[in-house]
């Protein structure tokens, strides 16, 4: 676990425009704990900015009512279908931004890393990694829908993981910046620093200047 002493609550999301799972849990020395899990819905029929504002205003409304430490994201990978993508992308944009809003560090895992974390096994499969979620929280049912699960999974990752800074959230525009490899060579030097309206932001170290990403 990241932490040596004290609780830390952890919103797990898995991020969609029809749909997006989440998770919260606690996470105490090796004591993981659900709080609570399930899903935002939005209608088809739906005009897509009140589709993106539903589920911003219900990642708002989780925050508001747990608090959480940290807030750990899927990482998006785009496969053949680019609107589906897109759209994706657009819901985990509302979901980071509330993140930041609050001041909350959001850390992002690759399918393989949350699979990995959850199962031991990165290329595990979906009743594999449901499975293990409820062992993991000790639920008496697998959580439904999968979304749910999913985001349940993610937080379960993160707690595993720890807060390692190369996995703060920085999608391809960092990655753009310097390159892949670049990043990783980066984000050790990197450290959080307080802004003048007291939220978390991530601040780039050199010896000689300090350049905000």
């Amino acid at each position: 676990m990241y932490h040596s002493s004290g609780k830390k609550i952890i919103l797990g999301i898995d991020p969609g425009y029809a749909i997006t799972g989440y998770g919260v849990i606690s996470s105490e020395g090796n004591k993981l704990t659900c709080l609570d899990y399930g899903v935002i819905s939005t209608k088809a029929n739906v005009d897509f900015p009140l589709r993106l504002l539903s589920i911003s205003e219900k990642v708002r409304a989780l925050i508001d009512v747990y608090h959480p430490d940290y807030m750990a994201v899927e990482e998006l990978f785009f496969g053949h279908n680019t609107t589906t993508a897109i759209g994706t992308a657009q819901a985990r944009g509302v979901v980071v931004v509330e993140g930041a809003r609050s001041g909350i560090p959001v850390y992002e895992y690759t399918p393989g890393q949350i699979k990995h974390a959850v199962t031991g096994y990165g290329k595990a499969d979906k009743n594999q990694i449901t499975q293990m979620v409820r062992s993991l929280l000790g639920l008496n049912v697998i959580p439904k829908p999968d979304d749910a699960a999913d985001g349940l999974a993610v937080a379960i990752c993160m707690a595993h993981s720890g807060t390692n800074i190369s996995e703060l959230a920085v999608s391809g525009y960092q990655y753009g910046r310097y390159g892949k490899k670049g990043w990783e060579e980066l984000a050790p030097k990197m450290k959080p620093c307080a802004t003048s309206t007291s939220k978390t932001v991530i601040q780039l170290m050199s010896d000689k200047t300090s350049e905000s990403i």
